[in-house]
């Protein structure tokens, strides 16, 4: 058990508790010789205990650089009962006041030593004391004392102060031992508690879902691994921050309503959705003391939502272009006819024919629509092979860098590769219309000129191609509808530029969507399946094939978004 106690910091408190004893008996002492007559040797005494803080020095200068420390304790005991019995002998012997030393210098040792010391500490304290006493009487040495004891009154105090060190030794022991045996007592519940406390760190860290905790005051005490992850922060950014300053949206106060879907922008603008449950934090005894947040992760759900409702909007479109784009062209092939006859009367005014150039043009440019439109609704060949996404691109930057000189924009296009190759199993001329039609869309948001920054960058297993301009931005509801059809931002577009995109994507089994701010320009993402990663079906290398491919199916769609909230 002794080895439980850190001996130098019991080492360094005595040499500390010494030091205010010397000093407090020697103002005590000088005191007494000053107001009372007494035979104290002044100038002896002041070198017994010049000497006594000396020796208290050394062992502080020992401390630092001899780690034997039971040795050193044996030593400041030895030489403590020595000192004692110089001061004992110098103020007056048997009616010395500072007898009392004695015990202290027993319960020192029962402290730093093993029990067995204190009691031979005790013994040897006997001796000196006895020794002094017999010296002072029978006249050996010179005594101090004002009085002259009979020879049994000396035995009498002699055998009195045997008994009662024996008794502050075995007190001490006895003391010592229960101290020591709480303190291993403490020691092991604090291992126990440490213990505990860790699994209950380790279990918060491990949960898969965002936990953060709040005092009263709602400011951020906790933020496991999971929610410094989702939100994208760090713990110096979230502990002793406001918790409602990390969201767009308010959060359930606990009591009315205990769950609800906040949003939150991440640091490269994305904003994501997620599910907020809350409930008082309670502790037994004291009462509520702040509250819990869970967090789960609910973007990819939605976004799979929002696609299985473009997906029905879309497939409703093409059933309808399907069903009234030939009724359309009918009548329309019949006005520009008779059109064409009534522009050859002789007899017509420029009025008219004026009139009739105008119902010519817009009859050419419904004709473009319903191709367009046609276009869109029918399914398309693929051809699909073997691409780089890098020369791909750069042909597609090349040639709109050369229209924008041309057309002197004031746009500016800058292109960063992160890879020398980007190969993926992709139509060449789909993902060129892709890119085009990418860019189009930025350079059309941008009619004072700006910037276009385009990049690919190599993200696990896909490919992500980022087109980021320096436009007018769009707001949420614009960002949700980008690639439904007819929605234009522009003036003269018929909206299926980034329908098309969307549709091309969804047959390459890629991804692409927009983050946009108002006034903070746009960003479209494309990602894309690298090539050296293993595809559904096995699709061979060797030769190009060509599919016929429809848009993703709407119930396609749905089962990944209900096979998603059964993982959530």
């Amino acid at each position: 058990m002794h080895s439980t106690f850190d001996e130098r910091n019991w080492l360094a408190w005595l040499v500390k508790v010494r030091i205010l004893i010397l000093t407090f008996l020697l103002v005590i002492q000088l005191a007494v010789a000053e107001l009372t007559p007494t035979r104290l040797p002044l100038r002896l005494f002041l070198g017994t205990m010049l000497l006594w803080y000396c020796f208290s020095a050394f062992y502080v200068a020992l401390l630092s650089s001899w780690h034997e420390h039971r040795l050193q304790a044996s030593l400041q005991v030895l030489t403590d009962l020595v000192m004692v019995s110089l001061v004992v002998h110098e103020t007056g012997g048997w009616d010395s006041s500072l007898n009392f030393l004695y015990p202290l210098v027993i319960i020192v040792a029962g402290i730093l030593l093993p029990r067995v010391w204190a009691h031979l500490v005790a013994a040897l304290a006997f001796i000196l004391y006895g020794t002094v006493l017999e010296l002072n009487y029978y006249g050996i040495v010179r005594s101090y004392s004002t009085t002259n004891p009979e020879l049994k009154a000396l035995q009498a105090i002699i055998f009195v102060n045997l008994f009662a060190y024996l008794a502050v030794a075995f007190l001490a022991g006895q003391l010592v031992g229960k101290l020591r045996q709480a303190r291993v007592q403490l020691i092991d519940a604090s291992g126990a508690l440490e213990d505990l406390q860790i699994l209950h760190e380790h279990i918060i860290q491990s949960i898969s879902s965002g936990l953060i905790t709040t005092g009263l005051d709602g400011r951020i005490t906790l933020a496991n691994n999971a929610a410094q992850k989702l939100l994208e922060r760090t713990p110096d950014q979230l502990l002793g921050k406001p918790v409602t300053q990390l969201f767009l949206d308010p959060l359930p106060n606990g009591e009315s309503q205990t769950h609800t879907e906040v949003r939150f922008d991440t640091r490269g603008t994305f904003r994501k959705t997620v599910r907020v449950r809350v409930a008082a934090l309670n502790v037994p005894e004291r009462g509520a003391l702040g509250y819990v947040y869970a967090l789960d992760d609910l973007t990819e759900i939605r976004r799979l939502e929002r696609e299985v409702r473009m997906q029905d909007r879309l497939a409703a479109v093409g059933r309808l272009a399907a069903a009234i784009a030939h009724e359309i062209r009918n009548p329309l092939t019949s006005i520009a006819g008779s059109v064409s006859m009534l522009s050859g009367i002789p007899e017509m005014s420029e009025e008219h024919r004026h009139l009739l150039d105008i119902v010519t043009r817009e009859s050419q440019r419904l004709n473009g629509i319903i191709t367009d439109f046609l276009a869109y609704s029918r399914g398309k060949k693929y051809n699909f092979e073997k691409a780089d996404l890098v020369v791909l691109l750069e042909d597609t930057l090349t040639l709109m860098r050369h229209r924008m000189t041309a057309e002197d924009t004031g746009i500016v296009i800058e292109s960063r590769f992160e890879v020398p190759e980007a190969w993926v199993l992709a139509d060449g001329d789909r993902i060129k219309q892709v890119f085009w039609n990418i860019t189009e869309n930025a350079v059309r948001a941008m009619p004072n000129g700006g910037t276009l920054r385009v990049g690919i960058e190599h993200l696990k297993d896909d490919w992500q191609v980022s087109f980021a301009d320096t436009g007018t931005g769009m707001t949420p509801q614009q960002t949700e509808k980008i690639f439904e059809p007819f929605q234009s931002n522009f003036e003269g577009g018929t909206g299926l530029g980034l329908a098309v995109v969307y549709q091309i994507v969804q047959a390459h089994e890629g991804q692409v969507w927009a983050r946009s701010k108002p006034g903070r320009g746009t960003t479209f993402i494309l990602r894309l399946r690298r090539l050296d990663v293993e595809r559904s079906g096995n699709v061979p290398l060797q030769e190009p094939v060509a599919l016929t491919t429809p848009a993703v199916p709407p119930a396609q769609l749905a089962a990944a978004v209900g096979e998603g909230r059964r993982r959530g």
